[in-house]
């Protein structure tokens, strides 16, 4: 059996044992103050100071997204810089390939037709190919005039 029913029925009238602090024992070392005991939990944040830390916290990661995308754009417009540059580079290398072409034709046609023949028809084929390109842009205006509406039409002239 265990100790509690070896020692017997427990009497119906027990006091129930209450503490009561006495001003005499407190601050007492070793002795807690029952006067300070809290019995409601006041360390949580109250809705306002919620709503001021949310709102700091918005701050900085906005400020921080900001700062994230200059980053990004500074990048881009270095990376953008070196892209132009290498552009133009190998435009000014397109363009003195298409006149040695050019040259190249006018030579090349030169017994064929003459040299003023030569010259004429190279010269006639690279004004066919530039009016195809200016049909070329009419007709891609017109599609972006019909696509964006009138307000496109009367920013890009009236192309149709």
């Amino acid at each position: 059996m265990s100790e509690v029913a070896a020692a017997g029925p427990v009497p119906a009238a027990v006091p129930a044992i209450r503490i009561i602090p006495s001003p005499a024992f407190a601050g007492h070392p070793g002795e807690p103050d029952l006067n300070d005991i809290d019995t409601e939990a006041d360390d949580s944040p109250t809705l306002g100071e919620d709503l001021r830390d949310l709102a700091a916290e918005a701050k900085a990661l906005a400020l921080a997204e900001l700062a994230y995308q200059k980053s990004r754009a500074a990048y881009a417009a270095g990376e953008a810089k070196g892209i132009a540059a290498l552009a133009v580079v190998a435009l000014v290398f397109v363009f003195f390939a298409v006149m040695a072409l050019v040259v190249g034709l006018v030579i090349a046609l030169g017994p064929l037709l003459t040299a003023w023949g030569a010259m004429a028809a190279v010269t006639l084929a690279l004004l066919a190919i530039a009016a195809l390109c200016g049909l070329s842009i009419k007709a891609r205006m017109a599609r972006i005039g019909r696509v964006l509406g009138d307000d496109a039409r009367t920013a890009l002239g009236d192309v149709a």
